[in-house]
């Protein structure tokens, strides 16, 4: 089993919390800045420890991500990455210019010498009002924008694109990427059009925000439908994403994650505004399965996570434990490991317990 660490570069300072789009009246330009260190100082320390993957996302308008361009993040990540794979994971490709995201994963794959990971995703139901693109197209412009991105990454000669949503009289990619045919695929599979469409396009399952059983119904539709179109995905095809935090003891992780907002519940980028999400939930960005996709993004307190296997804490060996009893059963080969909490030094000492007693024990799974 491989293992990534996601981190959110949230901002380390006061602000507002639970509201979105977040004023920015309590903003500071220098702790900004230390936040932004902070998170290079952690991924430089999760390659050392080995860790196969570091990973960055794209969320905008809030203190609890400040990577509104995660490929500009990931640019920046190249020079102190020098050996896990760097995953963007990713883009939200419906309501950005796909050809640009193609021309920014291809100089990205040629910085890192092909250690790209490419995560495309629709992002979270509110960053529809970002860019001021139609919820309602979210599902149909994703699925045009995968297909042009792939293209333009394999495409020798210059082509153009007359699609319903994008039109380029010529597209011809420099540079292209270094990984052939392009750098791995993934996609967000919770719902059962998503795992429908990874199946028959042969892309890779990322499974975030979802409680353990919602995630194994998701993840036997994508192997069953993978069926139908005569392919078995690996493994290291399905991706698990949970946060996580490891402290010396049990009892010690448990108190740290208490001193976190008392255990309560945290609400997450796209529960922050209950009327941008429902409005876009009813605009048709779930889909068929609109009911238990929104239940999937409900705010849960510390208890909650804990059991609907969200949430990981523990000693190392508490937190290897658990991780071999996702994996036995989601049989997901690549665990992002969310590194929520900023909290200094003892941030840093969980990446180094990660690598000195929970990677060894992950490999062997």
């Amino acid at each position: 089993m491989k293992a990534a660490l996601f981190c959110t570069c949230g901002y380390q300072g006061p602000a507002p919390r639970g509201v979105w789009p977040a004023p920015g009246d309590e903003y500071s330009a220098e702790l900004a800045e230390a936040s932004m260190a902070t998170t290079l100082a952690q991924f430089k320390l999760a390659d050392e420890v080995g860790f196969d993957w570091v990973t960055v996302a794209e969320h905008h308008y809030s203190p609890m991500s400040l990577t509104p361009n995660p490929l500009v993040m990931a640019g920046a990540i190249t020079q102190v990455v020098k050996r896990a794979k760097i995953a963007v994971m990713g883009p939200d490709i419906p309501i950005l210019n796909p050809l640009r995201v193609a021309e920014e994963f291809a100089m990205l794959d040629t910085l890192t010498g092909g250690r790209v990971v490419a995560g495309l995703f629709r992002g979270t139901a509110n960053e529809y009002v970002t860019y001021n693109i139609n919820p309602s197209e979210s599902r149909e412009r994703f699925e045009e924008a995968l297909q042009l991105i792939k293209r333009a990454w394999v495409e020798e000669q210059p082509f153009g694109w007359q699609g319903r949503f994008y039109e380029y009289r010529t597209i011809s990619l420099w540079p292209k990427p270094v990984q052939k045919p392009h750098p791995p695929i993934f996609m967000s599979g919770s719902s059962p059009e998503s795992g429908t469409f990874a199946a028959r396009n042969r892309i890779g399952l990322g499974l975030a925000f979802t409680p353990l059983s919602m995630a194994l119904e998701a993840a036997a539709h994508y192997r069953a439908e993978a069926e139908k179109f005569g392919w078995e995905p690996t493994p290291d095809e399905v991706l698990y994403r949970v946060a996580v935090h490891v402290a010396d003891t049990d009892d010690q992780a448990m108190e740290d994650a208490l001193s976190l907002n008392d255990g309560k519940p945290r609400k997450g980028i796209s529960k922050a505004n209950q009327d941008v999400e429902g409005a876009a939930a009813d605009a048709g960005y779930f889909g068929k399965d609109k009911n238990n996709q929104r239940a999937r993004l409900n705010d849960r307190d510390l208890q909650k996570s804990l059991e609907t296997g969200q949430l990981i804490l523990g000693s190392p060996e508490t937190v290897l434990g658990k991780i071999r009893e996702i994996q036995g059963q989601l049989g997901a080969g690549i665990m992002d490991l969310t590194l929520g909490m900023q909290m200094g030094e003892k941030t840093m000492h969980a990446i180094e317990l990660m690598g000195e007693k929970v990677l060894p024990g992950m490999r062997e799974l």
